[in-house]
């Protein structure tokens, strides 16, 4: 069974239960039962009408909800009978419902988790999973997202700039257990992008595949992390980053320039390079000004003092690290990269221990570690 295809219509089987009737939350718990059921029963008897036999079922299954919650109220409830599986509106819902996922009144996790749920089809189980939380917990967040947004119109205009948030906090994700998170994100983006010609779900797209090109070089044997300038771009996904580039170079024709686009041309430019000391870093710090223009993020501001140390010499990045807060995240583990880059070995290896005891995951403090461990072979041979 295709279990990619089979989430891939439950934004519109959601939408069709909606225009019958249903409201998001009553109608997305019927398609997630409707979910589990060919889940388990498709595998051994596959409809002819993939489409059809999940509306037909998810509307059973919100008909017996209702039914038994008048049935609680003591009061009838007049409903359609129960439609047979066959052919089914070919309206495509999934754009609004990854405005109604990504609204702003959720906080960023429960509309993460909402939009797999909602517009990916996974089930709580599997998110929760992802997440490494219990189940339970969950599904209740997922619980209260869907009443906050209860009662938001089906036409109601949405926020492309927080659904792109959303589906980029996934990808971020990366992937634990048996659901890659990486790949999901990219799947809803490709569906996003097939809705709509906006550059920046363009931009978006060409950035994750570009990132996910290098994702089998990122980490070694034992999940230590490899940084940029010694990962084996021999093992890069040159079909990935050949589709990137594609579609950046698409969008950024449209002179209608975003952070996600300027963000995927400075990940064009490292892919694009045979190694480090190849990399046009002159353009990448060109493409980090140009994307501090549109976010003045104090993020950018750090990674583009790396690309000016880089282009102009450790001396020059150091400088222009010196006007960001020190407490930003990263910020002690770049200041000990330019140090070491400009040949102040001692303070270099004092900072990368610094940098570890305030990582936030055990293979970024492993990986500075072991930096300032290698440096201190240096000064102690």
């Amino acid at each position: 069974m295709n279990e990619a295809l089979l989430r891939e219509l439950v934004p519109a089987v959601i939408g069709i239960l909606v225009r019958r009737g249903a409201d998001f939350a009553a109608a997305e718990d019927a398609v997630q039962e409707a979910l589990i059921r060919a889940l388990e029963t498709w595998p051994d008897d596959p409809p002819r009408d993939a489409k059809g036999w999940l509306v037909a079922v998810a509307w059973r299954k919100f008909l017996d909800a209702a039914r038994a919650e008048t049935s609680r109220r003591g009061r009838e409830l007049a409903v359609e009978d129960e439609p047979e599986a066959g052919p089914v509106p070919g309206t495509d819902d999934s754009l609004w419902l990854y405005f109604l996922c990504a609204h702003p009144s959720l906080s960023p996790g429960s509309a993460v988790a909402l939009t797999l749920r909602a517009a990916g089809g996974l089930t709580t189980k599997q998110i929760a999973t992802a997440y490494l939380v219990p189940e339970a917990t969950m599904a209740q967040r997922i619980t209260r997202a869907k009443k906050r947004i209860a009662g938001q119109s089906l036409n109601q205009p949405g926020d492309l700039a927080t659904v792109l948030r959303v589906l980029y906090l996934v990808f971020n994700e990366g992937y634990s257990g048996d659901l890659d998170l990486a790949a999901e994100a990219i799947r809803l983006t490709r569906q996003l992008a097939a809705a709509t010609d906006a550059p920046e779900v363009a931009g978006l797209l060409a950035l994750m595949l570009l990132h996910h090109a290098r994702r089998a070089s990122r980490t070694g044997p034992a999940g230590d992390l490899i940084p940029l300038a010694q990962q084996d771009r021999t093992r890069w996904d040159t079909t990935l980053i050949a589709e990137g580039v594609d579609i950046l170079q698409t969008a950024l024709a449209r002179d209608l320039l975003g952070e996600y686009q300027a963000q995927a041309a400075i990940a064009a430019l490292h892919a694009d390079a045979p190694s480090t000391e190849e990399t046009d870093w002159v353009q990448i710090v060109e493409w980090y000004d140009e994307l501090l223009a549109l976010t003045d993020s104090p993020v950018v501001r750090l990674n583009r003092a790396v690309a000016i140390g880089e282009a102009d010499g450790a001396p020059a990045g150091l400088a222009a690290l010196a006007d960001l807060d020190p407490n930003l995240p990263r910020h002690t583990a770049v200041r000990a990269y330019l140090n070491e880059r400009a040949g102040n070995l001692e303070q270099a290896a004092a900072l990368y221990v610094e940098a570890s005891r305030a990582a936030t995951n055990l293979p970024e403090r492993d990986h500075l570690t072991r930096e300032a461990a290698r440096i201190h072979r240096t000064l102690n041979p």
